[in-house]
């Protein structure tokens, strides 16, 4: 597996972000889907990672940078088939040491509350993040979780 910076000008990463928009706006209502569509992944205060084995797109993750020292988990998603294979915790984890080596320090996200979302919760869990208070411009929502860590002397990062 290669985990590898993606421009986003590919059709395949397009329809692969397309079915996580699609899947989240089935699951949760409008106003508490918060994942970003490709022109917004596209900004410059978005770095983007796609995983890849051989030729397959399995997986896929990014950060949004809010502050000068705080960034943002976007868009982390797994292929279907390959759930429970080992990518998104590999792919976290090379997120969570970029983005320490970007000079961020805190490093938070927003989730669902659905059960959909449980196994995502307990991934984060398991990376060291903690529930949080709504941060950025998020407002509380029933629908919505937020968490967060320091990356501050974070063993490798």
């Amino acid at each position: 597996m290669k985990i590898v910076v993606d421009d986003l000008s590919g059709p395949e990463i397009a329809r692969f972000l397309d079915a996580h928009l699609r899947q989240l706006r089935s699951i949760s209502p409008p106003e508490s889907v918060h994942a970003l569509d490709l022109d917004e992944l596209r900004r410059p205060e978005v770095t983007f990672w796609s995983v890849r084995d051989a030729d397959a797109l399995v997986g896929c993750g990014a950060i949004k940078q809010l502050d000068a020292g705080h960034a943002e988990l976007k868009s982390m998603r797994t292929d279907a088939a390959r759930k429970r294979s080992g990518i998104a915790s590999r792919l976290l984890g090379h997120i969570v040491a970029e983005a320490g080596r970007m000079g961020f320090t805190r490093l938070s996200l927003e989730t669902g509350s659905e059960e959909f979302f449980l196994p995502a919760r307990k991934l984060y869990e398991k990376f060291g993040f903690d529930y949080c208070e709504p941060f950025a411009d998020y407002r509380p929502d029933p629908n919505s979780v937020f968490m967060t860590r320091t990356l501050a002397g974070t063993p490798g990062v």
